[in-house]
């Protein structure tokens, strides 16, 4: 029989990836996150790709208009130089950080640190997302957002691009992108689709809820409670 010692000591570190379309609520729930950690008293540090300014150069922006401070870099090393003595480090938009990305959250985690990073896991084209699909292989928590499907109502998990480009990052929000489901989706470049049209009785055609996030993660994880970002 073999002997396991666990040092109680050392805080245990964790990845939690919360992926989706866009107009999803990736970045809302990041903010929700990031937020209760700070409610538990815990250090947090968030950090966001300087390319990306729509909504403002140095918050961390939802789609609806919820915000939280974070700091611009130009690449993922900067995250693990300025990460400091943090509990929880958020990352938003991490599919415009590039593969290195992946090594960063893992160093992170074995320091102890509570990581936790949102981003688009498709494309425009419905193709795998890097780093988004490494992450979620290699994180304790992952959770899947959906957004609504603006032709049909159902759930989607696709980024329609709307603007005329064929490269594949395009930093943009509803002017350049709608959620799209599998049978609405089209990997090329589209126009803007057309509100739902009214039904017989003068109402628009209802739309589906969006199901519930999934995730194997608990609704609050463990490290939530007042000590430790």
């Amino acid at each position: 029989m073999h002997t396991v010692v666990v040092d109680a000591s050392k805080q245990v570190g964790w990845i939690e990836v919360v992926c989706g379309s866009m107009f999803s609520g990736k970045t809302e729930e990041l903010i929700r996150r990031l937020r209760r950690a700070r409610i538990a008293r815990q250090r947090v540090e968030i950090f966001k790709p300087a390319v990306d300014a729509r909504f403002s150069e140095t918050d961390v922006v939802s789609h609806d208009e919820t915000a939280i401070r974070s700091t611009p870099v130009e690449g993922a090393p900067q995250i693990v130089l300025l990460a400091g003595s943090a509990d929880v480090i958020g990352i938003d938009e991490a599919q415009f950080f590039g593969a290195e990305l992946v090594n960063v959250c893992q160093q992170l985690a074995r320091d102890g640190k509570r990581v936790i990073v949102a981003g688009l896991d498709q494309d425009y084209r419905g193709e795998p997302f890097e780093p988004i699909p490494e992450l979620m292989a290699v994180a304790e928590f992952v959770t899947k957002l959906h957004a609504i499907c603006v032709v049909c109502g159902n759930p989607a998990n696709h980024s329609q691009r709307i603007a005329d480009s064929t490269k594949r990052v395009v930093v943009g929000a509803g002017e350049s992108y709608e959620p799209r489901c599998r049978r609405c989706f089209s990997p090329l470049p589209q126009a803007p689709s057309a509100p739902p049209s009214p039904s017989p009785t003068g109402s628009s055609v209802p739309l589906t809820a969006s199901p519930d996030a999934t995730s194997n993660a608990p609704d609050e994880p463990a490290v939530e409670s007042p000590s430790s970002s």
